[in-house]
């Protein structure tokens, strides 16, 4: 019987595998790439907002307190978003017919609030508390970055849930006292591993049970 394919066959179709996942390794690790760049999961990247609200200026600059205009942050899931009346506590005195700010003036006539554009954002399907991280001694730096250094806004951390993880699984690398979670300035100490072990045990943080699927999947 006359053969059917020629000698090279079994060499074109082993080159034609290797093609095949050389093309599919090739698009995976491409796809990995840039589903952690910074131009997919907006990193280091400011957005665009109504009005330019410098953190740098207002936190670094003046010394408010996040809580002064995140309120609801020690007590719920969400850290809140200031109206625009408090905003007008300070600036129907200071630069109250500055351009930049006619947008929060005509916020405040109008009764309208202002669309803020979130920067950071958690999927629909995991849940995160604000309240209950604060009271287990997690600073605002450790998930924000250095806000008092921002001029806009921006994305520190992906917020991925191998990020999170980390976290979960060693959280004495993070804790803090309490007393220090909303201060900017805040240098882990050089005995950090031991005062995090100390502070893991006595705010009662149960480690084991971080990274249960539950903890933030319910």
């Amino acid at each position: 019987m006359a053969q059917l394919f020629h000698a090279r066959s079994n060499t074109l179709a082993k080159l034609s595998i290797l093609a095949v996942a050389l093309v599919v390794g090739g698009f995976s690790l491409v796809a990995a790439i840039l589903y952690r760049s910074g131009y997919y999961t907006d990193v280091g990247e400011a957005r665009q907002q109504p009005v330019p609200f410098s953190h740098k200026h207002h936190v670094g600059g003046l010394g408010i307190d996040c809580r002064y205009c995140h309120t609801s942050v020690e007590q719920s899931s969400f850290a809140g978003l200031p109206p625009t009346s408090t905003c007008m506590t300070c600036h129907s005195q200071v630069w109250n017919t500055s351009p930049m700010l006619a947008a929060v003036r005509e916020s405040f006539q109008t009764n309208t609030p202002l669309q803020w554009n979130r920067v950071n954002a958690i999927p629909q399907f995991a849940y995160f508390n604000h309240s209950i991280h604060i009271h287990q001694g997690i600073g605002c730096v450790t998930c924000h970055g250095q806000v008092d250094e921002m001029p806009l806004m921006r994305k520190e951390n992906t917020l991925y849930m191998g990020w999170c993880i980390s976290c979960h699984r060693a959280p004495q690398d993070n804790v803090r006292p309490r007393s220090e979670v909303f201060n900017m300035s805040y240098v882990q100490p050089a005995n950090q591993e031991q005062l995090g072990a100390a502070l893991v045990k006595k705010y009662n943080i149960r480690v084991h049970q971080l990274t249960d699927c539950s903890i933030c999947h319910r």
